[in-house]
């Protein structure tokens, strides 16, 4: 059996928790399992070297930050190595330029094009561990790449796909895929299985536990998908299509504080107007979500939309400096909270339920999104966590 193993950086954070993966993933090789192992950086070092970066160049070209971020993975992966071979096991390795992961040129948030896998292959044919870097990737000119925060999933999924593994474990600092993120909703609780389009949409609105483009992939490709915690040996969520899925109409709650809300007051009320301002967004690679457009009148009006924190500031000044409005606002204290589920597409009231909720906890809904399993609402920052558990609670999700 070929199974992939991916660690967060929590999990190799410390000289205990690199001899605990280490022991974990020799275990499974020891019964005769080819294994290769995607690794974060350790701990918060990613974070450290944004800082460090930061110190010198408040403002730093994004290809020379993709070069520093790219070392906090090539030492989490040779440590491991160091670690299995003090234990007596061969292992090796590899970061993605030794790999060949082929990424697109986006620096910082490139997409992985394809991966060569002779040198992953020779390495197993000689009963070695793989150790490969997580989160990055090469592009056409030799440059390193990041894949994005989160981008290790990723990076485990595609070399699983492309190895044909029979399983891939993502392992984190929580045991599973849980109805709302438990350090913010005490009542959730883990689910055993969950779809790749329940746990999509969940990666996509900030559950957190999986990044969103390598739940894409693995449903792409068909790739098993197990998450589990790498501090205790209990059975994870399984991620994966199947008709056997918990019968629950709502499965998870989810929220993302890194949104902010840009309204576009007074524009033109004319054919192409919206496309004039999208396109121009979408060409500097803003990714827009929720999007709301006002009823025109005498001539004019208004469209709203949401996006990241990083990007609002930049989405302004595209906007000022290409179409005509009145006004434009942007505000950064905003949140998306969002319900997920595959049973809601056939079950009528769902989103009555949970704007009742909202009115009972007395918060303000700013807008609204759908698709036929997620509803998505924009509300204050500060009612994040009690919009969650206002939620949670309305549809029982803490029970069986």
């Amino acid at each position: 059996m070929l199974i992939v193993k991916k660690f967060g950086g929590t999990s190799v954070g410390n000289r205990d928790r690199i001899f605990n993966v280490a022991n974990r993933c020799i275990e499974d090789y020891k019964n005769g399992n080819d294994v290769v192992v995607v690794l974060s950086a350790m701990g918060k070092y990613t974070d450290v070297l944004i800082d460090m970066a930061k110190e010198i160049n408040p403002n730093p070209p994004k290809r020379e930050m993709d070069m520093i971020l790219t070392t906090g993975e090539q030492q989490s992966v040779a440590l491991m190595s160091m670690a299995m071979a003090s234990l007596g096991v061969p292992a090796v390795s590899l970061n993605a330029y030794q790999v060949a992961m082929h990424t697109t040129s986006v620096y910082s948030n490139a997409r992985i094009k394809r991966i060569d896998t002779e040198r992953i292959r020779n390495e197993l044919e000689q009963h070695k561990i793989v150790i490969v870097t997580g989160f990055q990737g090469v592009n056409k000119f030799d440059d390193y790449t990041t894949l994005g925060r989160g981008g290790s999933d990723t990076t485990a999924v595609a070399i699983a796909a492309a190895l044909h593994a029979d399983k891939c474990e993502i392992y984190t600092d929580v045991d599973g895929v849980y109805t709302a993120d438990p350090r913010k909703v005490p009542g959730a609780r883990k689910l055993d299985q969950v779809t790749y389009d329940e746990m999509l949409e969940l990666a996509t609105l900030g559950a957190g536990v999986l990044h969103n483009r390598s739940v894409e992939l693995a449903k792409k490709y068909g790739v098993r998908l197990v998450v589990r915690s790498s501090l205790n040996n209990n059975e994870g969520t399984v991620v994966r299509e199947g008709t056997k899925m918990e019968k629950m109409i709502v499965s998870g709650v989810a929220a993302d504080t890194d949104a902010a809300r840009v309204a576009v007051i007074g524009l033109k009320d004319e054919p192409g107007v919206a496309f004039k301002l999208f396109n121009a967004l979408a060409k500097q690679n803003i990714n827009i979500d929720m999007i709301l457009q006002s009823i025109g009148r005498h001539g004019k009006k208004d469209i709203s939309f949401t996006c990241t924190d990083e990007d609002a500031d930049l989405a302004k000044q595209i906007i000022e400096d290409q179409m005509e409005f009145e006004e434009i606002d942007v505000d950064k204290g905003v949140s998306k909270v969002s319900i997920v589920g595959a049973g809601m597409q056939t079950n009528a009231g769902v989103a009555a339920k949970m704007f009742e909720a909202l009115y009972d906890a007395n918060i303000n809904i700013r807008m609204i999104s759908t698709s036929e399993i997620r509803v998505t609402v924009l509300i204050n920052e500060k009612n994040t966590e009690r919009a969650m558990n206002a939620i949670h609670d309305k549809f029982n999700l803490g029970n069986e």
